[in-house]
């Protein structure tokens, strides 16, 4: 129904920047708000940053101020730019798209993206 396709992912020095991309083709206006999980060595997938289609943001404490999510005007390409990089986020970002956009976050995730690695060297 709706496929996801991240790119953008690399290697960079601390204190550098990179920004991914997320292209949504299919369904797209079942896509009420989209965002980005990150998964490092761990078993766990940490929810980094969202955004509605109204245009609210959410970001994980540890990234606020340095990430900032943006979504296209046409709704189907969504960009993580990501400053300040650290050796802790250095992990695979998956692009994540759902429905719902509730308790100022997005809260429900349908669709996957393949992944893309973003490794911060020490």
């Amino acid at each position: 129904q709706v496929q996801l396709a991240e790119s953008g992912g690399g290697s960079v020095q601390i204190g550098g920047s990179l920004t991914l991309s997320c292209a949504a083709s299919g369904n797209i206006f079942s896509i009420n708000a989209m965002g980005w999980y990150r998964q490092t060595s761990g078993p766990q997938r940490e929810l980094v940053a969202g955004i509605s289609s109204g245009g609210s943001t959410n970001y994980a404490d540890s990234v606020k101020g340095r990430f900032t999510i943006s979504r296209d005007n046409a709704g189907n390409t969504v960009h993580l730019q990501m400053n300040d990089l650290k050796p802790e986020d250095t992990a695979v970002y998956y692009c994540v798209a759902g429905p719902y956009w509730r308790f100022g976050a997005l809260t429900d995730v349908n669709y996957w993206g393949q992944g893309t690695q973003v490794t911060v060297s020490s």
